[in-house]
């Protein structure tokens, strides 16, 4: 049997639970929620949810639709280092060439810069961080982050997914 402080306690706690999920979704972003941020922005490449999902594989609509992150080395991405370019999943957009790739030892594909007009960034507040989310410009599609702790050039780490991205090889 349950004491009458047990069911009290369970009780306060199932109100607080119900309380949060009704109260959380309408903080937004800035309560460290994720939300598809890009939602209300207009793309030249634009579909449907269900467009999406057919176009991407789970683990690609997963990231490039809901901002997910791929697990830690899980991409042959991580390992290609022959000259060529890497292009967005989503929309075929040339986003960085393989000249600006770098092994940052953290297990996803990482650039010290994008090719121009390539990439769109703004300001990620999720998990209780500050960071910047790095998107196709052309699609919209979540790519990963951006942080400053890369090589030179520029300083900069664009820490990618790599199933966010295709690569095509430059021809010898």
């Amino acid at each position: 049997m349950f004491s009458r402080r047990q069911l009290l306690v369970a009780s306060a706690g199932l109100g607080v639970a119900a309380l949060a999920l009704k109260v959380l979704p309408r903080l937004g972003s800035d309560a460290g929620l994720i939300e598809p941020a890009l939602a209300d922005e207009a793309f030249e490449v634009s579909h449907s949810e269900d467009e999406w999902r057919a176009l991407l594989s789970p683990q690609q609509y997963q990231v490039l639709r809901q901002e997910g992150t791929e697990r830690a080395y899980s991409s042959p991405l991580n390992d290609e280092h022959r000259s060529g370019t890497f292009a967005c999943a989503g929309c075929a957009l040339a986003l960085f060439s393989s000249a600006a790739k770098f092994d940052s030892h953290t297990g996803w594909p990482s650039f010290w810069a994008p090719l121009e007009q390539a990439v769109a960034q703004r300001s990620d507040r999720s998990f209780g961080m500050q960071r910047t989310e790095v998107h196709c410009r052309r699609c919209g599609g979540h790519l990963g982050h951006v942080f400053d702790d890369g090589p030179a050039p520029t300083g900069l780490r664009y820490c990618m997914n790599g199933v966010a991205m295709s690569f095509s090889a430059q021809a010898a």
